[in-house]
């Protein structure tokens, strides 16, 4: 039923427990796909390790080290199950969130799904985000995505995205790193079609304890949301 993307590069610390938490979620048919892109901190090794105990489809392992949206593209070509997940490989979002969104995409009107982190409360005071300005970051960007895209998502660069396969690999992706964002989403609003936003858990981690994305990122997303939508 649920093809699960994990793309992974140096989380030795929490792969494993990622792993463990999936496999815990019940009731769901699973497909889970690793892409480790080019980890050199001992997560390849570990993966290699744990490959025996825990239930995983599919490791892809590249020599170099990408980006995210480059790991999801190669994990593109081998979903085989009905729905397509993304799940990064710290412990931010929780596994049992896979439920309501499993339960939102097998309703026939509902295709893609985002998990929000925000929906529903004071963005500014009821998160689980380690700083209000990387709150503040993503609240802008969403509003800009907003904007170009004609959305009206709470959180558009959420990690849970979840489709519809069909839909998703009808998706041309092309951006290696954490563009695949505002990229998907963009492409999304240019085949008109409609986002179901789902309140998900969260708890965000700092840089220290290995939070990977910064604010150049930010201006990449920008760029991405306007390059996609001029192109179309």
């Amino acid at each position: 039923m649920l093809s699960i993307i994990i793309p992974v590069y140096n989380e030795v610390k929490t792969i494993d427990k990622i792993i463990a938490k999936i496999n815990k979620i019940k009731n769901i048919k699973k497909q889970i796909i690793v892409v480790d892109d080019g980890s050199d901190d001992g997560t390849t090794e570990k993966l290699k390790k744990i490959n025996k105990s825990f239930k995983i489809d599919k490791i892809i392992y590249c020599k170099n080290n990408y980006g995210k949206g480059h790991a999801i593209r190669l994990a593109q070509k081998k979903i085989k199950e009905k729905f397509t997940l993304i799940q990064d490989a710290d412990l931010e979002y929780d596994p049992k969130d896979y439920i309501k969104i499993i339960n939102i995409l097998k309703k026939k009107n509902y295709k893609i799904v985002y998990g929000s982190r925000v929906l529903g409360i004071n963005r500014y005071s009821k998160n689980n985000f380690t700083s209000n300005i990387r709150v503040f970051a993503n609240h802008i960007l969403t509003i800009i995505s907003n904007i170009i895209n004609s959305q009206n998502l709470t959180d558009a660069h959420t990690c849970y995205k979840a489709f519809d396969t069909k839909i998703f690999k009808k998706i041309k992706l092309e951006e290696d790193g954490f563009s695949f964002c505002p990229e998907v989403t963009t492409k999304i609003s240019n085949l008109g079609l409609y986002i179901y936003e789902v309140r998900i858990s969260y708890q965000g981690r700092d840089y220290k304890s290995g939070k990977k994305i910064s604010f150049m990122d930010g201006f990449h997303a920008l760029w991405t949301l306007i390059k996609y939508k001029i192109n179309f």
